[in-house]
């Protein structure tokens, strides 16, 4: 016997599901629908939204593949986005009902990747802690590095050392509303030459979501005599901003340009009375990323990943 409604995201929820994000305890603008599906070409759309009589108290960022579900692959987070005034009680039979609902859809398993702690705008832990009465299992852990501006800065000194060195060379910083030549110019050969990679946004498809999102998603670069050498695409939401993407030319290198746009957005972000900054996850046992992004003042996040065979 289910005690809540659970229905899977009809375009006509678009209204109701974005104001829901918008005033929800856990959410972000990368759940709003227009983020979400600027890649619906790759991803078949299991999104859900659950309600206590008429009333919605949670959504479900979700795909669909191959008969599992999971937080939707094409963000960096997900799992149940809650209502502001919902208690522990309810969320963990909002978990119970929601495995019933996946079983009757003849889903074989549900993968969760969890919303990193300071993107919460009040706690919200519960619904992790009560996946273990639906028999789920962390199965894997990621390192994510963020810097909390609630204590003093701890940028290394040699980082400093430089940045200060380099206050008087004539770089110029800027905010631009065209991603065009960072992402040809320095973003996508970077990548390619030193990882063999790309991109996870296309130009097009950043350019779209700056589009729809101008105030969130925010391009910097670094330049020197007209040069770009670096640059940074920040995403911003309601206490966190994230370095979505940085990158640094051979001339830039050079200069230290990337530590120096860096550190000069750390402490921007830092004046503007933001919460944390975000330096994304570190994978593989990549120390030498670990040790660049902790020597730039970070601490170390875990975000979990759960796994439920249903």
């Amino acid at each position: 016997m289910q005690t809540y409604t659970i229905k899977r995201y009809h375009k006509d929820d678009y209204a109701l599901w974005n104001s829901f994000i918008d005033n929800s305890k856990n959410g972000t603008f990368l759940f709003h629908r227009d983020f979400m599906e600027y890649h619906s070409d790759r991803f078949q759309d299991f999104s859900l939204l659950i309600y206590d009589e008429k009333k919605l108290i949670a959504v479900f960022p979700s795909n669909v593949k191959d008969e599992k579900v999971y937080s939707h692959q094409g963000l960096t987070y997900g799992g149940l986005v809650l209502g502001n005034s919902i208690g522990g009680e309810k969320i963990r039979n909002i978990l119970l009902d929601l495995v019933y609902f996946l079983r009757s859809q003849k889903i074989s398993n549900l993968y969760i990747k969890s919303i990193p702690i300071f993107y919460h705008q009040k706690p919200s832990n519960e619904y992790t802690f009560f996946l273990s009465d639906t028999g789920a299992e962390l199965y894997h852990k990621d390192l994510n590095l963020a810097i909390d501006y609630s204590i003093p800065a701890s940028i290394h000194k040699s980082k400093l050392k430089h940045y200060e060195k380099r206050k008087d060379i004539g770089f110029q910083i800027e905010e631009v509303d065209n991603l065009t030549n960072f992402w040809n110019e320095v973003l996508t050969p970077r990548l390619s030459k030193k990882h063999n990679t790309k991109p996870v946004h296309t130009l097009e498809e950043i350019q779209l979501l700056k589009k729809k999102f101008p105030e969130s998603i925010i391009q910097f670069v670094i330049s020197l005599d007209n040069k770009i050498l670096a640059g940074i695409t920040i995403f911003k939401t309601r206490d966190v901003v994230k370095s979505q993407y940085g990158a640094i030319t051979d001339q830039g290198e050079k200069h230290r340009a990337l530590d120096f746009l860096f550190i000069s957005l750390i402490h921007r972000y830092r004046e503007e009375g933001y919460k944390f900054f975000d330096m994304g996850t570190v994978t593989d046992n990549n120390f030498g990323l670990l040790k660049q992004k902790e020597e730039l003042g970070c601490e170390i996040y875990m975000q979990d990943f759960y796994r439920l065979d249903l």
